[in-house]
């Protein structure tokens, strides 16, 4: 093959690498900027109206399903992920009332794909982290006509409550008349319900105390592993960076 082709091959194939990445990056900004775009602040709420959404609160774009805004609110510096669903009441455009039914504390995070759906109360603490894909109702299918489809029969409902500073693992179904304490952590894949005691851990399905704190004795059973020392306060990043470096250097 003469010389000149392979260098004109050479040129083509080069032209054509950047043009993808150029592509790329744009696709990668463009997303981006929709992200913040699309974003729901108090300042940017777009669409939605909901009935409080408190300073500092920020729902991811794209947003899941949300309707019933009216009666949902949303407390101060709360961390909603990409796809969560909100929702007030079995459809959109009903009247559910005066007061809130959806009640979300300062703080609360609900990770990716989180799902909340509520038409009698339900209600979130302060603090209360979500993984990606948790489930919390205040509504279950019944089944109790024979005759009927399971999804065209009136569901039952119950208030959901969890506790403040709570930590719900990824994939974890918290199911109507739950209600859960202080600082309870669920297992990822948990099902949850009836009542949970202050500083407790439940797991499985149907979820059950496997640890809980003993004012007298401490944590039964017994951590098995130390707590995680604390940053001392006023350290920055830039001097924890620096002593992992040093750690990394050869004979540290």
């Amino acid at each position: 093959m003469p010389r000149n082709e392979n260098v004109f091959r050479s040129v083509i194939a080069g032209a054509a690498a950047w043009r993808r990445r150029a592509v790329s990056r744009l696709v990668h900004r463009s997303w981006r900027w929709a992200q913040n775009a699309g974003a729901v602040t108090a300042a940017r709420p777009g669409p939605l109206r909901f009935g409080r959404i408190g300073d500092g609160t920020r729902l991811a774009f794209p947003q899941g399903t949300v309707f019933g805004e009216r009666w949902i609110h949303l407390g101060d510096h709360c961390v909603i992920g990409e796809q969560v669903t909100l929702t007030a009441g079995m459809m959109p455009g009903l009247d559910l009332g005066p007061e809130p039914v959806l009640r979300l504390g300062n703080g609360v995070v609900l990770g990716r794909g989180s799902h909340v759906v509520a038409s009698a109360p339900v209600v979130f603490g302060d603090d209360v982290y979500c993984g990606p894909y948790v489930y919390v109702t205040s509504d279950n299918h019944s089944y109790d006509d024979t005759t009927q489809p399971v999804g065209k029969q009136w569901p039952r409902s119950a208030p959901v409550e969890i506790g403040a500073g709570s930590w719900l693992g990824s994939g974890s179904v918290i199911l109507p008349g739950a209600r859960l304490g202080r600082n309870v952590v669920v297992a990822a894949g948990s099902v949850v319900r009836g009542e949970v005691p202050d500083f407790a851990v439940v797991a499985g399905a149907p979820a059950r105390v496997v640890r809980r704190w003993e004012p007298a004795a401490g944590w039964q059973p017994p951590l098995r592993t130390p707590p995680p020392v604390p940053i001392p306060q006023g350290v920055t990043p830039e001097q924890l960076l620096a002593v992992k470096a040093l750690e990394d250097q050869p004979g540290a």
